[in-house]
């Protein structure tokens, strides 16, 4: 066992007595992003190569097992696992990887019969153990992820563990001050996650979309800015719990006669307050600072959801800027997965990150709740 509970993988190769000539399953997330059938990011395929090589290395008879976006429980070819198992050909030969377990509805409804389908080969001969090496499934109750641990002797995999013993300590870290930033769209996405950050963080920024929702619990108008009107008294509740929350004090607005992704329409900086039909999409240079100013001053710092719709170059300050600060900074820097790891890894500054999490909703889930069905049943295993 680990310092999180769940069994490494030497716990397996002495469950087993030896790797060596033992088929193992191992479930990766390789639900890379496709363009025209390529594969546009491999990170999730290489950050399992460390678990799939030691395993290879004591003799083991590798197959891997992953799912690729949603098929919706039948065969289509456009979710086909052929560029991933291409690619993981280049990377190491010696494994093989099943077809997309998604093409079985199964999978998705942790069907007993898909567990047994599994376990017993999915066509080949059967499997003495199981790796689970996927932290970006590992908040899902489906069948590959919490069905094998109940059947066969199993084990976390290298990524699986770092994710945990990274994210798992967040809600416990002695670094302080400990920053928490969370952006992206909804409010309702991460009302719990803001919940539990507000007991363990010393500040929390809010950037994104979220912010506006809470302009509007202040009193502020926010003209056509995304705004949950049924989490407004939430808002206010968090507002009222504490002087924690820090929200942007600017931001980067788009006109009424423009459109996101075209460059029309005029972009204009403005506070917490925007007239009708304008939109704020990133925060404002003013907040970029006084954040990257938290940033610097942070022992340890948590980021989930970019500052803005960075896709269009016009609202992507805000999200570069947390990221160069994230980069430079001197405390222990952590990103959690989803839209603010495709920031970092677009603006290039993945290799100044302490850790980027490959699951964005597993790291928020985990951070909320503390565990995973994923984790819970490996304990059980």
């Amino acid at each position: 066992m680990n310092s999180v509970g769940v069994p490494r993988l030497e716990d397996l190769e002495t469950s087993l007595v030896t790797l060596k000539g033992k088929r193992i399953l191992v479930r990766c997330d390789f639900n890379v992003p496709l363009q025209n059938q390529k594969i546009s990011d491999d990170l999730r395929i290489r950050a399992a190569l460390p678990t799939l090589e030691w395993l290879i290395e004591r003799g083991a008879d590798v197959v891997a097992c992953t799912h690729l976006g949603r098929p919706n429980g039948r065969i289509d070819p456009a979710f086909a696992i052929e560029p991933v198992r291409a690619r993981l050909k280049e990377l190491s030969p010696n494994i093989e990887i099943l077809e997309n377990l998604r093409f079985d509805s199964g999978e998705t409804e942790n069907s007993p019969e898909f567990v047994s389908y599994l376990i017993s080969g999915a066509g080949g001969e059967a499997f003495d153990g199981y790796v689970n090496d996927a932290f970006g499934a590992s908040h899902r109750s489906h069948a590959s992820v919490v069905g094998p641990p109940q059947k066969l002797p199993s084990a976390a995999g290298r990524l699986l563990e770092r994710e945990v013993e990274v994210l798992g300590t967040l809600r416990t870290t002695k670094k302080k001050p400990f920053l928490g930033i969370l952006g992206g769209a909804k409010v309702s996405d991460k009302l719990g996650v803001i919940e539990a950050l507000l007991e363990v963080v010393d500040r929390l920024i809010i950037g994104g979309a979220m912010c506006f929702t809470f302009f509007k619990a202040m009193g502020h108008e926010v003209g056509d800015s995304l705004c949950e009107v049924k989490q407004i008294d939430n808002c206010k509740h968090l507002l009222d719990l504490g002087n924690k929350i820090l929200l942007p004090s600017d931001v980067t607005a788009l006109s009424p006669d423009g459109a996101i992704g075209r460059d029309d329409g005029e972009v204009r900086q403005m506070g917490r307050s925007l007239p009708g039909g304008w939109k704020g999409l990133d925060i404002g240079p003013g907040s970029a600072a006084e954040f990257e100013d938290s940033i610097h001053e942070a022992k340890m710092i948590f980021w989930n959801g970019p500052m803005g719709m960075f896709e269009d170059p016009r609202f992507a300050a805000g999200t570069r800027a947390i990221g160069q600060a994230m980069a430079d900074a001197k405390g222990f820097t952590v990103v959690g997965g989803g839209d603010s790891a495709a920031a970092i890894a677009e603006f290039k500054f993945a290799p100044y990150i302490d850790h980027i999490s490959t699951g964005g909703g597993a790291s928020l889930e985990l951070l909320e709740n503390g565990d995973l069905p994923g984790l819970i049943a490996l304990r059980k295993s």
